[in-house]
């Protein structure tokens, strides 16, 4: 298994706690990086999700066997306990549930702990279990929901820090998660410093077309922006 996830740059962190995942969707879009949302990751509180960023700490699960996927197994020594303790602080806790909805894959101790290490949040296609307690470690969780039965009943957990799929989206310990309200975003490590200059960029652009919305202008044109609008923003840009 690989090292915890390497701390990232404390102001390429800020820069991103400023950018909204629909910016970031655009972005990596725009530089050919189509499959970058992990579909089924919503905020388990919905209208209340703060914004979270850090690096992916990633941890993998697959369909239950029976002779594997028991709760002697919470025990071992390869267990979601002992993931849970190699993470670092600020990170992302990254799992690949497979989208299953029959069993929840953290409660709310365990939630808690990873809050307690200074963990920034957890994300998953899948769902978790004691969903008012999770709730109530503040811990910020990104999944389909929460349901009653243990992760053992349709799960077997099999390691972390390893390349997984999560909501469609291939997701690399390290690669840098961003979710809002919106969901969940990847972005791959090799385009960090390329998508964080072109997000504050695009979100810059976009208040700037706001406000000119705000004054009545028609869209085409403006949004998006011609050489004309371009230059009129820069103008303005100048003077700012």
């Amino acid at each position: 298994m690989a090292a915890g996830a390497a701390p990232m740059n404390p102001a390429t962190r800020d820069a991103l706690m400023g950018v909204t995942t629909a910016t970031l969707t655009t972005v990596l879009l725009k530089k050919g990086v189509r499959f970058c949302y992990i579909a089924g990751s919503r905020p388990i509180v919905p209208g209340a999700a703060k914004r979270i960023v850090g690096p992916a700490f990633t941890l993998r699960f697959t369909p239950t066997r029976e002779d594997l996927a028991t709760v002697e197994s919470w025990s071992s020594p390869r267990s979601t306990r002992a993931a849970i303790e190699e993470m670092p602080e600020g990170c992302v806790a990254v799992a690949d549930a497979m989208g299953n909805t029959a069993a929840g894959i953290f409660g709310d101790i365990l939630c808690a702990r990873m809050a307690k290490k200074g963990v920034a949040g957890l994300v998953t296609d899948g769902m978790v279990r004691d969903g008012a307690g999770v709730i109530g470690t503040g811990l910020p969780v990104f999944c389909q929901g929460y349901v009653a039965p243990a992760s053992v009943a349709a799960l077997n957990f099999v390691g972390w820090q390893e390349t997984i799929g999560c909501g469609g989206v291939t997701v690399v310990p390290g690669d840098i998660i961003v979710a809002d309200q919106d969901g969940a975003v990847v972005i791959p490590a090799a385009l960090l410093d390329a998508v964080t200059e072109a997000a504050v960029e695009q979100e810059r652009l976009e208040g700037w077309i706001m406000k000119e919305v705000e004054k009545g202008l028609p869209l085409p044109g403006l949004y998006p922006p011609n050489a004309e609008t371009k230059a009129r923003y820069e103008a303005d840009r100048g003077r700012g």
